[in-house]
């Protein structure tokens, strides 16, 4: 067959389980549908420890890693900000977005596929369009998808899960054969190893730039079966979230270091300013840190509250 082009399928920078898993089974349902073209699943950067779990665990290859998009043709996956996207992505032709969060600033020169929706992850949509095209789901393909459903949605607790990712969730579970609670908190806890991760994979690790009304901010987050872990360890992270911050020009920079059992996250800052951090939390800053119960999403819990505090 006579090939047009390679289309990259590629997440975000700081790539997580969900943006992974999304470039992994789009390229490879794009691949399904007999289109002229290459769709080749890439990743944005080093993949963390839960997502090298998840591949090993279904034997998948690890995706090529690109960084840059300039001259190249791309499909974003689970994002559509310029911010979090590959380096030059205003240099790349911008072929398709299958995302589920807010819109953002990308931006094309004529009309795209744009598919949107706010369900928990990225891979509960492309579940649902192997079902839409009429292609059947391998073992390796229900595995990445599930897992990445599982993380996004911490199994089912983030405020962000909805009827359809569960949905998705009762589906693939039943092609992989096993079952997805059990499966969900060894993925969890593969995520939740810290020994290994330096300051700066903690705080890098699941990392996202924003801009609210002017103001330059890194968000991040690190999710753990148990905080403890990481008590020892609060005053490094914090004066790499202050080294961080210094080497990319930000007002601040937060990191939500999230427990997953306990269902809450204390959100670490560093920056300013500080009262509009206090504003979007209702709290006052203790110990350069507002806890927060409840909060696990970083999407709907406190990006929002970010962008009503800075207006």
């Amino acid at each position: 067959m006579f090939h047009l082009a390679d289309i990259y399928v590629v997440g975000h920078k700081s790539p997580d389980t969900d943006s992974v898993a999304a470039a992994i089974s789009y390229a490879n349902l794009k691949n399904q549908l007999g289109l002229p073209d290459v769709y080749i699943p890439a990743a944005a950067g080093e993949i963390n420890n839960e997502t090298t779990f998840v591949l090993e665990h279904f034997s998948v290859p690890a995706p090529e890693v690109v960084t840059d998009a300039k001259g190249k043709k791309i499909i974003l996956v689970d994002h559509n900000e310029v911010g979090q996207a590959l380096d030059n992505i205003m240099d790349a032709e911008l072929i398709e977005v299958v995302d589920h969060h807010k819109i953002g600033d990308i931006q094309t020169g004529s009309p795209i596929f744009f598919h949107n929706e706010p369900v928990g992850s990225t891979a509960t949509i492309i579940s649902a369009m192997y079902d839409q095209f009429n292609v059947s789901i391998t073992k390796e393909m229900a595995g990445v998808m599930i897992s990445a459903i599982l993380s996004d949605t911490v199994l089912f607790k983030s405020p962000t899960c909805t009827d359809k990712d569960k949905e998705e969730v009762a589906k693939l579970a039943k092609i992989i054969g096993e079952d997805y609670e059990e499966y969900g908190i060894a993925m969890l806890s593969a995520k939740s190893d810290v020994s290994s991760k330096t300051a700066r994979d903690i705080v890098k690790g699941d990392y996202k730039h924003f801009d609210f009304a002017g103001t330059k901010a890194g968000v991040g987050q690190i999710e753990v079966m148990d905080m403890d872990v990481l008590a020892d360890r609060r005053q490094e992270i914090l004066d790499d979230m202050e080294a961080v911050r210094k080497e990319e020009g930000l007002d601040f920079v937060l990191i939500m270091l999230t427990d997953v059992m306990k269902e809450a996250s204390d959100l670490l800052f560093v920056g300013s300013p500080v009262e509009k951090f206090e504003q979007a939390f209702e709290g006052k800053i203790e110990n350069d840190s507002i806890y927060k119960e409840g909060v696990l999403s970083r999407k709907k819990q406190v990006v929002p509250p970010l962008e009503a505090a800075f207006k």
